[in-house]
């Protein structure tokens, strides 16, 4: 069974930083591009960054190009968010999830979703 945990996230002024972490089992890490999204109240789900398999590609949100850097490490089958520059919109619930199709993209088919951790940016 698939397993995704959160963590790392907070509470943090305009301006700052913070790491999220996405622990995984239950899947062939190594082989499986990773994506993380983000949901507001009222708002649906978007997506926030892709990586390809082994870290090689990226893929970013046009409203997070620039300050967050998504990377995984195979050694310890998790994949981060580095959030720099954090601004009160970027406050939300961030889910990491797995690629279901092989893609890392918008439009990719994610799945084997997390229960979130918190990111709250004050002004």
């Amino acid at each position: 069974q698939v397993q995704l945990v959160e963590s790392g996230g907070g509470l943090v002024q305009a301006g700052g930083s913070l790491r999220l972490s996405c622990a995984a089992s239950g899947l062939t890490f190594g082989s499986v591009p990773m994506g993380w999204f983000r949901q507001s109240p009222g708002k649906e789900r978007e997506f926030v960054a892709g990586i390809n398999w082994n870290g090689g590609s990226t893929y970013y949100a046009d409203s997070v190009k620039g300050r967050f850097t998504i990377s995984r490490d195979g050694a310890k089958n998790t994949v981060y968010l580095q959030m720099n520059s954090l601004k009160p919109e970027d406050t939300a619930v961030y889910y990491c999830a797995r690629s279901l199709d092989g893609t890392y993209y918008p439009t990719s088919n994610f799945g084997s979703w997390g229960q979130g951790t918190q990111v709250t940016v004050s002004s």
